[in-house]
C-alpha cells in the first residue's frame, strides 16, 4: 500500500466544547510561552491567524474567540477532536485536509484547527480541530461513517480542495 493509498483511524478523540474551551482558556491563562496558530477552512476558502510576537495572549484570545464566534453562527453542530504527540495522533493540517475532504457531500462546512505550541517544550501543547455542520444530522452522520473507523489519507486529494 502506498502512502498516498494509506489508511488511518484521524477521528478518535472527541472531546466536549466545553473542554475544548475550558482547555484554551486555561492555556492562554497560564504562564506557560505558547507560538498560537488558528486556520479556518469552508466553501469561501481558508483564513489563517498566527500569534505575532508582539501580540498579547489576551489579544490572541479575543481573536480566536471572534472567529469561533462567527464560526458558531455560521455552523451550529461541532464535534471537536483533540491531537496530541504521545498517541502518536495524525498531524492537524493532516486531520483538517482529509476532514473538509470527506465533508464535501454537506452543506456548510467549516474545519477549525488551533496549535498552541510550547515555545521550550511540547509537553503542554494544545491541538484542537473542530469540525462544524449546519445540520445536526450532518454531524452525526458524519460521527458514526468515520469517528474511530480507518479512512484513507489521499494526500494530493486533501490538498487539491482547499480554496
Amino acid at each position: 500500500m502506498t502512502r498516498s493509498d494509506s489508511m488511518a483511524i484521524l477521528f478518535k478523540t472527541a472531546i466536549s466544547e466545553n473542554s475544548a474551551f475550558e482547555m484554551i482558556e486555561q492555556a492562554l491563562s497560564g504562564a506557560y510561552q505558547y507560538d498560537g496558530y488558528l486556520n479556518v477552512v469552508s466553501d469561501s476558502g481558508e483564513k489563517a491567524l498566527s500569534w505575532g510576537p508582539a501580540m498579547h495572549a489576551e489579544e490572541f484570545k479575543a481573536e480566536i474567540s471572534e472567529i469561533l464566534r462567527q464560526t458558531w453562527d455560521a455552523a451550529r453542530f461541532w464535534v471537536v477532536y483533540e491531537r496530541r504527540d504521545d498517541r502518536k495522533d495524525t498531524e492537524t493540517a493532516e486531520m483538517r485536509n482529509v476532514a473538509f475532504r470527506l465533508t464535501r457531500g454537506y452543506s456548510g462546512v467549516i474545519v477549525v484547527t488551533l496549535s498552541l505550541l510550547g515555545k521550550r517544550d511540547s509537553a503542554n501543547d494544545l491541538e484542537l480541530v473542530f469540525v462544524c455542520f449546519e445540520q445536526d444530522f450532518h454531524r452525526r452522520n458524519f460521527r458514526v461513517r468515520f469517528e474511530g473507523k480507518p479512512v484513507p489519507i489521499r494526500i494530493g486529494v486533501a490538498r487539491d480542495c482547499i480554496c
